[in-house]
């Protein structure tokens, strides 16, 4: 157990929490374990949890548990909380919107927060074309919104996403996703007319971008047909799959072959979006402009809203009535949304994504030189990625780092792992994290990978 009471860098907004690591019990402690305890009775089995402990409080770097452990935060309720929990701002809004009517239903009474999120999206989004957006519940129902869009417009059935891809838990977006456990896993037939070709690994592949590309349309062109295909889906990083981020040319080769085959190019920005990447989007990095772009997460602050947004002409295809849902652009979210795009915007907090990028690409690359089990370190701004690896091989080590994780976790510093083969810890620390609490974070860490 570790006692730490020195505070830290004070944090851009969330609450008055002291940002201090403070291990005071084994976790889970007496009163989490009684929490998680109740959950396993109540809470189905497939809802698993990664830190054991019950939070309580959040606020800039750190999570509060229910035995006053407070953990370091560098996952952000993958990728949510970017702005901070419980942002002022953010907290403000969605008091006021609660006190003034939670529901209405926008396709029966619309209301002006949702037409200011849409217009937000269309003046945030990469392209310097005309574009319209509508608004969901999640970042699952934000892709399954856009491949209906994208059928619609092009009155075409095939969908080709990416080997390494994750889009979602619904069944469309499973059918999207690549991962079998423990995402699809015993849960089909899944929707059909889903395709998959390899993308961009550059560890793996030793393509280039070119190279890669190539390869993918080739693909296309001889086991689906671009007269059949309505759309490529494309985490211009990708997530869940393990913060792969393509070698440069790649996507823009395939957005080249988009246009040329009237093909729509959807990019699945939901962890990607919202300065997380030290850009507002991640598809600027790159310099190619999506027909469809899907968002969520970091889009609310922690609250549930996502958008799909997009060309007008592309976005108009669908009939009226063919897109909504009762919950979709809940005006409480959208509080939230229009608050959050504010701290986005006026906080400085992209460059921060930025500095949080430099601080974790410095430090973990001087791990790597001196330990080959990392393998790689990837990434941009605060979406950074640290792979493992046998030395001798190169094979993914899993072991190792879900030993890493674990032993960060034990001594409060929240990681989270990903990556097809199970053997990436990612970071992503929300923007209102302190320099020295991420360091300390690092160092914990580094302390786990030396260790194992």
């Amino acid at each position: 157990m570790t006692l730490i009471d020195e505070p830290t860098t004070v944090p851009v907004g969330g609450p008055a929490l002291p940002q201090v690591r403070r291990v005071v019990t084994e976790l889970p402690g007496p009163r989490s374990a009684e929490i998680l305890a109740r959950k396993a009775d109540a809470v189905s089995a497939g809802v698993s949890h990664t830190i054991p402990v019950a939070a309580v409080a959040a606020g800039g770097g750190v999570v509060v548990d229910a035995d006053s452990n407070s953990l370091i935060d560098l996952g952000s309720g993958i990728a949510v909380t970017s702005v901070g929990n419980s942002h002022p701002k953010v907290a403000a809004a969605v008091a006021a919107q609660a006190a003034q009517f939670t529901h209405t239903c926008f396709m029966i009474s619309p209301y002006e927060s949702y037409i200011e999120v849409a217009e937000a999206l269309n003046r945030l989004t990469p392209g310097d074309f005309a574009k319209k957006s509508a608004l969901f519940n999640s970042g699952a129902e934000a892709v399954e919104n856009a491949i209906k869009i994208a059928r619609k417009h092009t009155g075409r059935q095939a969908v080709v996403a990416l080997d390494h891809g994750y889009h979602g838990r619904t069944n469309l977006t499973m059918a999207l996703t690549a991962k079998s456990m423990p995402y699809k896993s015993g849960f089909g037939p899944f929707a059909p007319e889903v395709y998959r070709v390899p993308g961009s690994y550059p560890l793996r592949d030793g393509l280039t971008g070119s190279e890669a590309a190539a390869r993918a349309i080739t693909l296309i062109e001889k086991q689906v047909g671009a007269d059949n295909l309505a759309a490529i889906i494309i985490e211009p990083i990708q997530g869940e799959g393990g913060f792969i981020v393509p070698a440069d040319g790649f996507l823009n080769d395939v957005v080249d072959w988009c246009r040329a085959n009237g093909v729509v190019f959807i990019a699945d920005e939901v962890q990607t979006g919202f300065a997380r990447t030290g850009r507002m989007f991640a598809s600027e990095i790159f310099g190619i402009e999506p027909d469809l772009i899907t968002t969520a997460k970091g889009i609310a602050a922690g609250l549930p809203l996502a958008g799909v947004t997009g060309r007008a002409e592309i976005m108009d295809a669908a009939h009226a009535g063919g897109l909504g849902g009762t919950y979709g652009g809940n005006p409480i979210a959208c509080a939230a949304a229009i608050a959050a795009i504010d701290a986005f915007e006026n906080e400085g907090l992209v460059q921060r994504a930025t500095e949080i990028g430099s601080i974790l690409l410095g430090r973990l690359a001087v791990m790597q030189a001196s330990d080959p089990r990392i393998g790689d370190v990837r990434g941009h701004g605060a979406m950074i990625a640290a792979e493992f690896v046998d030395p001798a091989t190169g094979a993914p080590d899993a072991a190792l780092t879900a030993k890493v994780a674990k032993a960060a976790i034990a001594e409060g510093v929240i990681v989270l792992t990903c990556g097809t083969f199970g053997n990436v810890i990612r970071f992503l620390p929300p923007l209102s994290i302190g320099d020295d609490l991420l360091n300390e974070g690092l160092d914990v860490v580094a302390a786990a990978l030396a260790a194992a």
